[in-house]
């Protein structure tokens, strides 16, 4: 998961991720899909409780409050607040980080100016995800 907090995941790319994960607690278990075990129960018996997609939505907005913070003439900010003008080429555009930064926010049932203004206070900002993102996940 190294620089996971940059990735811009598509539905694709979850699905992938969670085969993975599911591969590798299978393996971890030593048992295989010809055994018929639910996910749900794999995961419980190994003590999971959060799945690598909420791990990669902790980071990436833990990482999304770092460049909220960052001093206004950085590189990173002005990415993150700025518009490009001119047209856009034709056809479906491309999935952008700042989508995923929006539903990370919209699963969170935060706005996202309302996250800018949060994440101005680092430790409250990343407690608010720990806190939130748990019960997101359904965690407690």
């Amino acid at each position: 998961m190294y620089n996971a907090e940059t990735w811009t995941l598509k539905e694709e790319n979850i699905r992938s991720l969670h085969v993975c994960e599911m591969s590798v607690a299978r393996k971890i278990l030593g048992c295989s899909r010809r055994d018929h075990r639910r996910n749900t129960d794999i995961l419980n018996e190994l003590s999971i409780k959060e799945d690598t997609v909420d791990v990669l939505r902790a980071r990436r907005l833990s990482y999304f409050g770092h460049v909220a913070r960052m001093n206004p003439n950085r590189y990173p900010h002005i990415l993150l607040h700025g518009h490009i003008s001119g047209v856009r080429s034709r056809g479906r555009p491309q999935r952008r980080w700042t989508d995923n930064i929006t539903e990370d926010c919209d699963a969170l049932h935060l706005f996202v100016p309302e996250a800018v203004r949060l994440a101005q206070n680092r430790t409250s900002w990343r407690n608010w995800i720990r806190n939130r993102g748990d019960e997101a996940a359904g965690v407690r």
